[in-house]
């Protein structure tokens, strides 16, 4: 409380490293302005606390610098910093993490970058608000308490999106100040660098009495309904049967801009219940929910989707929905061989080779099975083989068997015991 340190300020070093001495700066009013966590690992720690012990001389008792003391301290200090920090970056936004690997001159230099940046925001902070402009209070420190008690007008809404567009757009979701300012004693939220630049600018034409719209009654205000908000409005059935009300008007409300709703994008809006498509959708309505929220729909609707039985389809609905994929490979695997086997038609031959292949690679199959029918489907083909062998290596005139190919009469023997027998399992 001295007049020194009101005047120049103070640099405690080494404090707060608990939550009881953090709630002993709250109570007698002291926020640091800024905050420097030296990020030191624990091996460096020890590493430089070796080098100053060789230059020191030994003592019979321990010196607060021992190995046992700094044990202990760092021990406490990495068990307690996590919720310090946490506090700070959530109350005052004043925390900053520096790489204390480093030289103490690249320390001290990012010091002063950080300290002269804070300076700056507060002296151009006390140099507008002086003047009787607006001013961003980022850096300031302010808690969400005291950001909650000092909201103007719109609350949490930006006033430069609803003067501009008549847009309703929540800033209460970033708990950063970056684009939060103060005018006439009051705070005002923006969604963007633009918004608040508007802001600065001219606030006069953003707040009451010159803000072309006011910010609407609570009951008039879109509110996101929970998973759990929404079953305990049952029975209250959704707006539009529960089709998306942003899609369905940008749409130009044709038959097909009717598409069902996402229960996890629901909304409550003056007194009704309406559910969106996706995110995107969702944020649409709550930015301007006089667009989308009377709406009617036409007297032809889409068709309920309903799970249905695959096996309750007709059979070319079945083949389908069901092996279409499987079968398209079949078939194409039989167009590229084209086979025909020994004493059968083509038909015959391509409808057997078909279901040995889905046979083959059906996915529900065991491996056990597969590979058994991989085998026969192998059969098959060498099979119907036989008949392009053959006419390739057989002659008009009659050749002596020292003559002929050396697996000839063997592919012949087999060709001609084809006949009547079973192409499958014969």
């Amino acid at each position: 409380m001295g007049s020194v340190c009101n005047t120049a300020g103070v640099v405690i070093d080494g404090y707060p490293v608990t939550k009881y001495q953090v709630s002993l700066l709250e109570a007698r009013s002291i926020i640091p302005m800024i905050i420097f966590e030296l990020d030191v690992p624990s091996k460096e720690i020890f590493r430089r606390l070796l080098l100053e012990k060789k230059k020191e001389s030994s003592l019979p008792y321990p010196l607060h610098n021992s190995s046992q003391i700094i044990a202990v301290k760092n021990s406490r200090y990495r068990k307690n910093i996590g919720e310090i920090r946490q506090y700070y970056e959530v109350q005052h936004q004043n925390w900053y993490v520096i790489d204390g690997f480093h030289s103490k001159w690249w320390i001290w230099n990012e010091v002063i970058k950080k300290v002269k940046m804070v300076n700056k925001y507060m002296q151009i902070y006390m140099e507008r608000i002086k003047a009787g402009k607006a001013a961003c209070i980022d850096k300031l420190c302010i808690s969400p308490e005291e950001l909650i008690s000092r909201l103007g007008e719109f609350g949490q809404f930006c006033p430069v999106s609803l003067a501009e567009s008549y847009e309703l757009v929540d800033c209460s979701s970033n708990d950063s100040l970056e684009f939060a300012a103060e005018f006439r004693g009051h705070y005002y939220k923006m969604s963007s660098l633009e918004k608040l630049n508007k802001f600065l600018d001219n606030p006069e034409f953003y707040v009451p009495p010159l803000a072309p719209h006011p910010l609407p009654p609570t009951d008039m205000i879109p509110k996101r309904l929970t998973l759990s908000e929404l079953k305990s409005r049952f029975p209250k059935c959704a707006e539009l049967q529960g089709y998306c009300p942003v899609t369905y008007q940008d749409g130009r409300q044709r038959y097909e801009a009717l598409v069902p709703g996402n229960i996890h994008y629901a909304l409550e809006y003056r007194d009704r219940i309406y559910i969106c498509e996706s995110r995107e959708k969702l944020q649409k309505f709550l930015r301007s929910p006089q667009k989308y929220w009377n709406q009617k729909l036409p007297y032809k609707l889409p068709p309920l989707k309903e799970p249905m039985s695959l096996t309750s389809l007709p059979l070319p609905g079945y083949l389908e929905q069901g092996i279409a994929t499987a079968l398209i490979k079949a078939m194409n695997a039989a167009g590229c061989l084209k086979p025909k086997f020994p004493f059968l038609s083509v038909r015959r031959s391509a409808l057997l080779y078909i279901a040995l292949h889905l046979k083959a690679f059906n996915p529900n199959s065991s491996e056990y099975t597969r590979k058994k029918y991989k085998k026969k489907m192998e059969q098959f083909v060498e099979r119907c083989e036989l008949i392009t062998y053959l006419s390739a290596k057989m002659t008009k005139k009659y050749k002596e068997p020292q003559f002929r190919a050396i697996d000839f009469d063997h592919k012949l023997q087999t060709f001609l015991s084809l006949r009547n027998i079973d192409p499958v399992n014969g």
